[in-house]
């Protein structure tokens, strides 16, 4: 599922906790960019950013953000394009399709942050998403990332507008 296409609204709290941990220089995978409003986020801060989705009319408003290059690709019908450890810091917000989610995880390099914000099982009282190949299940973060990151921050749970699950984590240096 593609993630719902944002205005230039506020970046989300989530990942503006978080941004001091990804250095000015450090290249940062946005996956799902939409409109780009974490893009623009980190790339104000001095980081490295890749906007990637699959709407290219969505894209066109970073165009000329300092910082920002795009990547028009469907990441839900085509093979995963990005290497192993290719990037510093991962991002990911309102977006889930596990076929992909191992390859998604190994685009972090070692010492790198994966910072991850979607829906979970709950939320469909609120809207969509509501199909449950879209939500998380209870815990899946967590799951998904032990014991190859080490895990910074985690929450889930109902905030009386949505039903999501969050965390930053960084990947630890097995090698």
């Amino acid at each position: 599922m593609r993630a719902e296409t944002h205005g230039l609204e506020a970046p989300a709290a989530w990942f503006v906790r978080y941004a001091g941990l990804v250095a000015p220089g450090e290249r940062l995978l946005d996956v799902a960019a939409g409109r780009g409003r974490h893009s623009r986020c980190f790339a104000s801060r001095g980081v490295k950013v890749t906007a990637v989705d699959r709407d290219a009319e969505a894209l066109a408003a970073l165009e000329g953000v300092l910082g920002v290059s795009c990547e028009r690709r469907d990441l839900e019908a085509d093979p995963w394009p990005y290497a192993a450890g290719s990037f510093d810091a991962v991002l990911v917000s309102n977006y889930l399709w596990r076929p992909t989610f191992d390859a998604l995880l190994a685009t972090v390099r070692a010492g790198g942050l994966l910072l991850y914000e979607t829906f979970m099982v709950g939320h469909a009282r609120y809207g969509k998403p509501s199909r449950p190949e879209f939500l998380l299940r209870v815990n899946e973060l967590l799951e998904r990332t032990l014991p190859a990151f080490e895990i910074i921050a985690f929450e889930q749970g109902d905030d009386g507008t949505a039903v999501k699950q969050r965390i930053a984590a960084r990947r630890l240096d097995r090698g």
